[in-house]
């Protein structure tokens, strides 16, 4: 490009916050231009950001001057703005999940892997400390043979707090849509790629009440399974039980935790960047803390775009877009076998990505 990467931002919700908090600062990245279907929303975060400028969405896609696009947009949006911008040339990094729905996502794979452009997708938080940390520890071989995992993300839905949680409760929502990504990252991760599934689903109320807002005491419809669980058969023979639900009131499990032949591991929430690392050898009852021995340091989101324009091929980026389907493929599959009863084999596979070393920085190079 023979230039700083211009990265173009489609959608300004609340995330958008914490992406321009670590991207906006950089001297090595431009943000070059904002666009939001609320075009005022869009001119004043623009007015925010040095340098950038607020366009319409379409504008924003076909602009010249926009080398990435990213994708904050609501979740039925990912697929069409990430394919309108493939189909300009732009690589994409995009927010979790990849698509609503596996054929959603194949389409925007096959496309950038035809246009030859980079594709990326949250969760990064899995690159952070948290999660980096216990894959070294694994690497290392000190639980020995990985046997078993457990992933659990149990609470009581969004609708006490969010002042509009419509969207939680329909197709593309539920906790296992919304949560899944973070844990499946994770455990691929950790673990490698899945084979195949069983699912088990329930959905025991037919309506939620908004708890706060101006919309607080409203009924909404639920049109989409609330406690989801998953048993996930991975390459290496290690088998992950993954339960995300909105039906619980609190958990006291650990978020992940890694089984071996010689000793189990506690990982924190893939949702976060940071979080204890512990470590419990056989024949101990004791668990014992692991200082940070991987990972990006004091990470924030935004960081996996970041990985992404820095990798050197395509085969380096970390939070990439093969991963991201291979995760949508993993929740859809096992929302098909609770409907159906039938264990599913899956279609897609993705390499285990490379570790992040400990403290990693940033030399972005131009795509």
């Amino acid at each position: 490009m023979g230039h700083a990467p211009r990265v173009g931002i489609v959608g300004v919700g609340v995330i958008s916050g914490a992406y321009l908090q670590t991207l906006a600062p950089r001297s090595d990245i431009q943000v070059a231009a904002i666009a939001d279907l609320d075009p005022a929303r869009a001119a004043t975060v623009a007015e925010s950001v040095p340098g950038a400028r607020a366009l319409e969405v379409g504008a924003l896609l076909a602009d010249p001057d926009v080398d990435l696009v990213l994708n904050l947009t609501i979740p039925a949006a990912h697929a069409e703005i990430a394919l309108a911008a493939i189909a300009n040339g732009k690589h994409v990094y995009g927010e979790k999940p990849l698509a609503v729905d596996l054929a959603g996502g194949q389409a925007v794979s096959d496309a950038a892997t035809a246009a030859g452009v980079r594709l990326g997708s949250a969760p990064d938080t899995v690159l952070g400390t948290g999660t980096q940390t216990a894959r070294a520890v694994i690497d290392e071989g000190r639980i020995g043979r990985p046997i078993a995992a457990t992933a659990v993300m149990a609470n009581p839905g969004p609708e006490p707090w969010h002042p509009n949680p419509d969207f939680y409760f329909l197709p593309g929502g539920g906790p296992l849509m919304d949560m899944g990504p973070y844990y499946i990252s994770a455990l691929v991760h950790l673990l490698g790629p899945v084979t195949a599934v069983f699912g088990a689903a329930s959905r025991l109320r037919s309506e939620r009440v908004i708890g706060s807002g101006p919309r607080a005491g409203e009924r909404i419809p639920v049109d989409v399974d609330t406690h989801v669980s998953g048993i996930l058969e991975h390459a290496s023979g290690v088998l992950s039980t993954l339960t995300t639900s909105f039906d619980s009131v609190k958990t006291s499990a650990a978020p992940i935790e890694i089984h071996g032949e010689s000793g189990s591991l506690s990982v924190p929430d893939p949702n976060m960047f940071s979080g204890d690392v512990s470590f419990c050898a056989l024949g101990s009852t004791e668990w014992e803390l692991i200082e940070d021995r991987a990972g990006y340091v004091d990470a924030a989101r935004g960081i996996g775009l970041l990985d992404m324009l820095a990798a050197p091929d395509d085969a380096h980026v970390r939070a990439s877009g093969r991963l991201a389907l291979h995760t949508l493929e993993v929740m859809t599959a096992v929302l098909e076998s609770a409907r159906t009863g039938v264990r599913v084999t899956l279609g897609t596979t993705v390499d285990r990505p490379p570790l992040v070393p400990l403290g990693s920085r940033f030399d972005l190079r131009e795509l």
